[in-house]
Formats: C-alpha cells, sequence, structure tokens
C-alpha cells in the first residue's frame, strides 16, 4: 500500500510535469471554445464512501447537468465540438493527475461513482468501495466503448445498472484480489494502447 501511494504520487507529479504544456493548451482551448469553466468537477463517492470532487477538462455547455441526465451516452448534444475529440483521446481525464496527488485516486483503480449509482449497489457491491478508486482500471479497458454501447441501447440507464456495473464492479474485485505495482503498470499500458487503437 505505501510503495503503492509513493508510486501513484511520483507519476502523477512528473506526468503534470512533463503535460503541463498540453494542459495549458487544452485548457485555453476549452476556455476560448465555449462559455463556462475550464475545469469541470463532478462529485463522486470515493474510498470508504467519502465524497470527492473529480477533476475533468469541461467537454460539455455549461448547463449540461441542468438540462439532461448524468449518464453521457452516444452522440450527446451537450457535449461540444472539442470536447468530443478530448473524450475520444481521453484527454479530458488528465486533471484527474490532481486527483491523485491529493490522495483522493490513484493511477489504477476502479473509476470512481456518482453516488446515484452507488446508493443502488447490493450489500456484496458496496465492497468496491474499500478500494481507493482510481484514473483506469481493467473494467474500463473492457468498457471503451460503453459509451457507444449505451447510446445504442433503448434503456441506456437500466442496461448501465444491471449488466455493465455489476460487470464492471466484478471485473475491479477480481482485479484487486491480485493487484500488485506489476499489474498496474500492465494495466496503464493496455489503457494506453486502447486509447491509440479507438
Amino acid at each position: 500500500m505505501i510503495a503503492k501511494r509513493v508510486a501513484d504520487i511520483f507519476f502523477a507529479a512528473v506526468g503534470l510535469l512533463v503535460l503541463s504544456p498540453l494542459l495549458v493548451v487544452v485548457g485555453l482551448a476549452v476556455k476560448l471554445g465555449s462559455p463556462g469553466p475550464i475545469l469541470f468537477r463532478s462529485q463522486r463517492v470515493g474510498r470508504n464512501g467519502r465524497l470527492f470532487s473529480l477533476l475533468k477538462f469541461r467537454t460539455m455547455r455549461e448547463d449540461a447537468w441542468l438540462t439532461g441526465p448524468e449518464l453521457t451516452i452516444g452522440m450527446d448534444a451537450r457535449i461540444t465540438g472539442l470536447g468530443a475529440h478530448l473524450r475520444r483521446a481521453k484527454l479530458d481525464e488528465l486533471p484527474q493527475l490532481l486527483n491523485v496527488l491529493r490522495g483522493e485516486m490513484s493511477l489504477v483503480g476502479p473509476r470512481p461513482e456518482v453516488p446515484k449509482y452507488v446508493r443502488l449497489y447490493t450489500p456484496a457491491q458496496r465492497a468496491v468501495l474499500n478500494l481507493q478508486p482510481g484514473i483506469t482500471d481493467p473494467a474500463s479497458i473492457k468498457y471503451a466503448l460503453e459509451n457507444d454501447l449505451l447510446g445504442a441501447s433503448a434503456t441506456p440507464d437500466s442496461d448501465y445498472v444491471n449488466l455493465i456495473m455489476p460487470d464492471k464492479i466484478g471485473i475491479n474485485l477480481a482485479y484487486a484480489a491480485r493487484a500488485n505495482l506489476w499489474t498496474d503498470f500492465v494495466t496503464i499500458l493496455r489503457t494506453l494502447f486502447r486509447i491509440a487503437v479507438r
């Protein structure tokens, strides 16, 4: 656990330093591309049920959460032109390196869920809240095209709650039982490869 935290701090700090020019460019593009803040803060449930603000580059209109559901699926009209490209390349997730430095997230761990869906967890599923949430995980790799899958569904919210969410939790609990620094490193490489071939 200590080694994982040290690795998180080191690589998150190096990542922010190396990527700082890109972060500045993306931030300026978001600000100039549409009205609203550069960063979007989404309330998520972290380890032991603790709430925190997950950071992302804003990819939707400023009033998006007042005009539609929390679940973003398919070609959501609330997504800006730039936002679609940021989402496709996963560049909108880069500010979460700050969440890692603050100790709210890890580089690898279950993607933190919004309170709405955590309230639907079964007692067995709540075991995932014992884990530090992360920027990526094996379930995220499997469901890299989740938005497209749900966009093609007639009942996306129901399909997410009853099919995708339980599978994600199962994958992450199984991974956590055997996880170490090496498997985390492999997961990061697999994530980068998955993004590259999208």
